[in-house]
């Protein structure tokens, strides 16, 4: 199993994409000020290179966590690395880690199914980090569901992509 490494920088724009789309205040970026409790100005007067720069290089490391979470073979290698002889060709232990990933193959490895559990990795991990920060923060319910649903949709779209090519 040969990772595709380009996927992972161009999924890494996906977050970037759909948040452009996403917090436009013609969708949701008036909801998102307003339960923020920032103005238009606040939200402006940031370096935007340093935002978009570091959101991009965030995003990536994103995309590898995601990796291991929508790809199922992934986890295999994860099994076997600290076996002795994992890595050495022949080796009893590379013999049986070639034979269970032939057995496995393909599957799972599509664009649905890895939308399935980046959506699922967002209700469970995102949902539960963004709805203890807005406790503390005092932040209400459409907070929440505004960057609930950002994050849905943002790793539905990278786990499709990075299940399918990567």
């Amino acid at each position: 199993m040969e990772l595709t490494y380009w996927v992972f920088p161009v999924a890494a724009l996906i977050p970037l994409i759909i948040g452009s789309i996403w917090y436009n205040p013609k969708v949701f970026g008036t909801a998102w000020l307003k339960s923020s409790g920032l103005t238009e100005e606040e939200a402006a007067s940031g370096n935007m290179a340093v935002i978009f720069g570091l959101t991009f290089v965030l995003s990536i490391f994103l995309a590898f966590a995601l990796y291991s979470v929508v790809v199922h073979q992934s986890g295999l290698a994860s099994l076997f690395f600290t076996q002795e002889g994992f890595g050495v060709d022949g080796s009893e232990t590379m013999v049986l880690y070639s034979q269970i990933l032939e057995a496995v193959g393909d599957k799972h490895r599509t664009f649905g199914h890895g939308a399935f559990h980046g959506s699922f990795a967002a209700l469970m991990v995102a949902l539960p980090i963004i709805g203890i920060l807005a406790l503390f923060e005092r932040r209400g319910f459409k907070y929440i569901a505004v960057h609930t649903g950002y994050w849905i949709i943002s790793l539905a779209l990278m786990g499709g992509l990075l299940c399918q090519l990567a």
